[in-house]
């Protein structure tokens, strides 16, 4: 209920929701976020929650779906293929710094079980970049392996989970340049 004794309905409570996970998160980290700490906080029924999210890591992807958009939203077009590669990756990292590496290994953690079509959303977006490389002559074919296309993020991934801090620039640019350059460039 809000102080007038309405009751929020629709995209206002949703945001209302979404706002107080956010502040949740930041107070408490992942690690201890609760669904019901995130009622309480929104003054409402936990049940309100488990409506829309069935558990804490679908909640926290909403939020940050909110905060800096959906992964596959826009596909980054700098006119080049090694470019659009990196604005992909420090997309990633960018959300990394926002949301610090508790939430990051958190996530990163409970992602498989939770968001099965991560890779799925990665590969459209690294084969959307792929395919206008292709058609620029930067490639011989944008048509490769699921696991060649998904290796940038499944890398950054990694990087992620193995360390607290933002992964740097420097370890961007040699996925790109040492690793998936060199991969889609063979023909």
């Amino acid at each position: 209920m809000t102080g007038d004794g309405s009751r929020r309905r629709g995209a206002a409570l949703e945001a209302d929701l979404l706002d107080a996970a956010w502040e949740e998160l930041a107070e408490v980290g992942y690690a201890r976020l609760t669904m019901e700490g995130v009622a309480a906080r929104a003054r409402t029924g936990k049940q309100v929650l488990y409506r829309r999210w069935p558990n804490r890591a679908q909640l926290v992807r909403a939020v940050v779906r909110r905060r800096s958009g959906a992964l596959g939203e826009q596909v980054p077009d700098t006119g080049e293929l090694r470019g659009d590669v990196l604005a992909v990756l420090r997309g990633m990292v960018e959300r990394q710094r926002e949301l610090g590496p508790d939430v990051i290994h958190g996530l990163l953690a409970e992602v498989p079980d939770v968001d099965p079509d991560f890779a799925r959303i990665m590969r459209g977006v690294l084969g959307v970049i792929l395919e206008r490389a292709a058609g620029r002559g930067e490639i011989v074919s944008g048509d490769l392996p699921g696991r060649v296309i998904s290796l940038p993020a499944d890398l950054l991934r990694h990087e992620m989970l193995l360390g607290r801090e933002p992964v740097s620039e420097q370890v961007l640019v040699e996925i790109v340049d040492d690793v998936f350059l060199p991969l889609v460039r063979r023909g």
